[in-house]
């Protein structure tokens, strides 16, 4: 794996000792290596009370990838975490946690945890740092972080000053570092950044606090961008979203805004327990659609482009020449292994689907980016009909109004029928059953075309709107200077595109 190459090139043996700790094997589908059996412990890094102070009290080690792994009493397997029923963690989700420890069990969701180089790690989490307003939970995202295959190449003027470790990870080819920070109140802290940054925000800043946080709040995904601003040498873009407002997404899928950037890997800066919770079930239903988009037989390239895909379903960028075509095949091609060690565990405990091919007889499959199994699932009506009832509440209800007019129910037989499906009410959610009419969604031939419907309307308009408020987050110059960069890499990679087909073609030829 190349990243593990990296890592254990430039991390030293600690970290190999980390990396064998944290990624999770699978029980159904192979024999566990023996490199992924054995956990280590390993102290967790003390943080001095100014650290603190700077954050709020808030300690950013907070997380399976702290450094704070199993005790010896937790070592039996990794798989323990994720065998959860579907009437359990993800049926009656506590969503008003504080506390690590009221996660469903000690090691739950860490597969979300990306393994990267250590070195590049720490420095994303010096540029969060920089920011005296305290941020709750953050993730690095984008080519930045995880490079894309066939992505058209940054510019090396792009960090003023990076640290060394950005640098070498970006080989000289500086690319945007993008960042979503999750904030407890949107008005607070813009309050204590636009005391610290003024420079962060366009002329909307000098409007004051209250009028950022409710062009944030009230407008498109709820999220405030600052783009093309530099903290500690390196260019970012960060995000800025209610906890709450996040946690309603990834749970429901209001606007898959933010739950589509966090179905495909990106690593995690600083955890919350409340976002673990509900990021792990935004995956499980990423999942679930997925398994109801696909065939009974399918590749796991296929199943990982099917999910990477379903965030830009509506996307109004892809439908301008500012977005790569390409772009779901260049970031499942170069992230394999990310995206392995983010679903697997979770498709290995499903009951409906299973790896089935010989490929995962071999120790090292796991660890192979180039590996490239072969999956089957269930096609029964019944197990169908149930993965239809536990899909997420807001994109669930679009997808039963598409098939209540497709069907031509009744209005009071309809709302009895969402009355009974009601999640909110306690007494009719004990096992999340689908019924009829889930099954015979489930059996439809057309669920495929419903389904993507049904996500492009979940995601169009608050993507179209937060691009519309962009030139009053970033300012026109900024807005701007973002437009013309995406359609120079837009043409980039169609240049590229056409190089590599031709050297193909001239290839097969001879």
């Amino acid at each position: 794996m190349r990243e593990v190459t990296t890592l254990l090139s430039n991390a030293g043996p600690r970290s190999y000792v980390r990396l064998r700790s944290v990624y999770p094997p699978f029980p159904r589908c192979s024999r566990v290596p023996a490199s992924l059996r054995s956990l280590s412990t390993e102290s967790r890094s003390s943080l001095s009370s100014s650290d603190l102070s700077r954050n709020g009290g808030y300690s950013p080690l907070t997380s399976a990838d702290s450094g704070l792994l199993l005790p010896s009493s937790s070592r039996a397997s990794f798989s323990t975490s994720t065998q959860h029923s579907d009437a359990d963690w993800d049926a009656h989700p506590n969503l008003s946690i504080s506390e690590f420890s009221e996660l469903p069990s000690k090691d739950f969701g860490v597969n979300q945890h990306m393994v990267i180089n250590q070195e590049f790690k720490e420095a994303l989490r010096q540029i969060l740092w920089q920011f005296r307003a305290p941020i709750r939970y953050a993730f690095a995202y984008g080519s930045g972080v995880f490079p894309q295959v066939g992505s058209a190449p940054g510019s090396s003027q792009c960090h003023p000053s990076a640290p060394a470790a950005i640098q070498t990870m970006q080989q000289g080819k500086g690319k945007m570092i993008d960042f979503i920070f999750g904030v407890s109140y949107s008005q607070h802290w813009h309050s204590l950044n636009l005391m610290q940054h003024r420079d962060h925000y366009s002329g909307l800043g000098s409007m004051g606090s209250y009028v950022v946080s409710q062009v944030q709040d009230r407008f498109g995904a709820g999220v405030y961008f600052n783009p093309y601003v530099t903290v500690n040498g390196t260019l970012i873009k960060y995000g800025v979203v209610n906890i709450d407002t996040l946690c309603k997404d990834l749970s429901q899928w209001d606007t898959m805004y933010l739950a589509g950037r966090l179905q495909k890997p990106v690593k995690i800066l600083r955890d919350h327990p409340q976002v673990r919770l509900a990021n792990q079930i935004n995956l499980l239903s990423a999942v679930r659609v997925a398994l109801l988009l696909l065939p009974a037989e399918f590749s796991e390239f296929q199943l990982y482009s099917t999910i990477a895909g379903m965030s830009y379903m509506g996307d109004l960028r892809m439908a301008l020449p500012a977005e790569d075509p390409r772009k779901v095949n260049n970031i499942v091609s170069g992230q394999m292994a990310h995206f392995r060690r983010l679903y697997a565990p979770l498709i290995d405990n499903l009951p409906n689907v299973t790896f089935n091919d010989k490929r995962c007889t071999q120790d090292n499959w796991i660890d192979d980016p180039d590996a490239n199994v072969r999956l089957t699932q269930d096609m029964d009506p019944v197990k169908r009909g149930n993965m239809v009832r536990r899909l997420p509440e807001s994109f669930r209800e679009k997808l039963y109004f598409q098939y209540q007019a497709r069907y031509g129910i009744p209005r009071a037989e309809f709302d009895k029928m969402m009355k009974e499906s009601n999640d909110k009410d306690p007494e009719l959610v004990r096992k999340r059953q689908g019924g009829p009419f889930e099954q015979r969604i489930a059996d439809d031939e057309s669920l495929r075309d419903e389904l993507q419907t049904s996500i492009t309307k979940t995601i169009r308009w608050p993507s179209t709107v937060q691009t519309a408020k962009a030139p009053l987050m970033a300012g026109v110059g900024r807005t701007w200077r973002y437009l013309r960069e995406k359609q120079d890499k837009y043409n980039k990679s169609g240049k590229q595109s056409s190089s590599s087909e031709e050297t193909s073609s001239k290839t097969k030829e001879e």
